[in-house]
């Protein structure tokens, strides 16, 4: 094969150089058989994901896989993915902006419904700045590894989302990992650090596989007593906790004092795209660091201007944070009631535990079977022996839709002896 000549001025003596394979012999398993035989151990252990088909709008009653289903596994809190204000905005801003931005942020990708949206953002989360991404993922790797190098420490929750747990595998940075929500094990860890130039405590506020909620108070205050910073990744308590849905930040009276606090738009607003909110100098470190934000295309029009929109409607109306909490302690009082364990859970998300991976994909066809759409979450989102179904109320569900629900479980308990 014929090869530029200036190749080997880049790589010398890289393009010549026999392989190892070469030099010994050795003759590898060819990719797609190595790739079957690992698909087929997960299928054999029912850890493969086995993906159903939305054909309607993200709502409360939907269609799936052909069938007309009650929707209980969304992150759509406040039922605002499919609500008409939204689509209009989203339209609105295609037709006045086009159907793409044109490039990244940093060069010619900002347009001004990028900074109104980081302006309402701010306001509406009382901080000082704030910063957009395409997503929570992108928030979480790119943040994480542009605050970060082999001079730091990074000391993490262990049940925290994976998107913080990739970034902080991509960083340099050293990493500790403190048992889930224990202060005293935090403060075991953050013992000897004063080598370190930068301490950086990252946790989950709402911990998305169990519904619990950080204990940010005693960590920003552990923080202060070691001068480390503080993170939190607020995707779950965003629309969701505080006045008026401001977080958790706002729930625990800490606004201004979490040195970053990332959010999404993907679940309670509706839309999609992660954030930063924080001081003017960070927000602005981030746009000249983070390469997540200045390698990727920026969101397009259609984006910004449906966030604007979720976030001047969740304002307005207060009453969508009232309902979902309303619907989440009844749909959890009933299924404690029908003797459901909902383990820890202190928000929304609300597992069903049930122990074995098998019992869960068979807890979740009964269940969608009788008109339910629920999702079994097991390894490695959660360990081999805690599978269980997530359930996630909204305040479009009806009271009627929350019956017919506890209903089904309570049936599909019985027929495998969950109850």
């Amino acid at each position: 094969m014929s090869r530029p000549d200036g190749c080997k001025a880049f790589y010398p003596g890289l393009l010549d150089a026999p392989t190892m394979s070469q030099q010994s012999g050795l003759q590898r398993e060819p990719l797609l058989d190595s790739l079957r035989k690992e698909l087929d151990g997960l299928d054999r252990d029912n850890l493969l994901w086995r993906i159903r088909i939305l054909q309607s709008p993200s709502a409360p009653h939907a269609k799936v896989d052909g069938k007309n289903v009650l929707v209980l596994c969304s992150n759509n809190y406040l039922g605002l993915a499919n609500h008409p204000k939204l689509k209009q905005a989203a339209i609105a801003a295609t037709r006045k902006y086009g159907a793409g931005s044109g490039s990244v942020r940093v060069i010619a990708g900002t347009m001004d419904l990028h900074l109104k949206l980081e302006k309402i953002l701010a306001n509406y989360r009382n901080a000082e700045s704030s910063i957009t991404f395409q997503s929570g993922y992108a928030t979480n790797a790119g943040t994480i590894l542009a605050l970060v190098d082999e001079r730091d420490l990074i000391i993490s929750d262990e049940l925290n989302h994976g998107s913080i747990i990739d970034g902080c595998r991509m960083t340099k940075a050293e990493r500790r990992v403190y048992k889930h929500r224990d202060m005293a094990d935090l403060e075991k860890q953050l013992a000897d650090t004063d080598h370190f130039r930068r301490v950086l405590i990252i946790t989950d506020g709402v911990f998305s596989m169990d519904g619990d909620i950080a204990p940010l108070k005693e960590i920003v205050d552990l923080a202060l007593e070691h001068q480390a910073i503080t993170y939190v990744d607020d995707a779950h308590g965003d629309g969701v906790l505080g006045q008026n849905g401001r977080g958790i930040t706002n729930h625990f009276g800490l606004e201004g004092k979490v040195d970053v606090d990332m959010g999404t738009f993907s679940k309670a607003f509706g839309c999609v795209g992660g954030y930063v909110v924080g001081s003017k100098d960070l927000c602005t470190y981030l746009q000249n660091k983070v390469r997540s934000y200045l390698l990727s295309g920026s969101q397009p029009p259609a984006v910004p201007g449906a966030c604007i929109a979720a976030i001047q409607l969740v304002q307005k109306t207060p009453a969508l944070v009232r309902k979902l909490w309303d619907n989440t302690r009844y749909f959890k009082k009933g299924l404690k009631d029908l003797g459901f364990d909902i383990g820890n859970s202190e928000t929304p998300i609300t597992p069903v535990m049930v122990g074995e991976s098998r019992r869960a994909h068979k807890l979740a066809d009964s269940l969608f079977k009788l008109g339910v759409f629920v999702l079994p979450i097991v390894f490695p989102m959660v360990a081999k022996d805690k599978a269980r179904i997530r359930t996630i109320v909204t305040s479009a569900h009806t009271k009627k839709d929350l019956d017919e629900a506890l209903e089904a479980f309570e049936k599909a308990g019985k027929e495998m002896a969950l109850l």
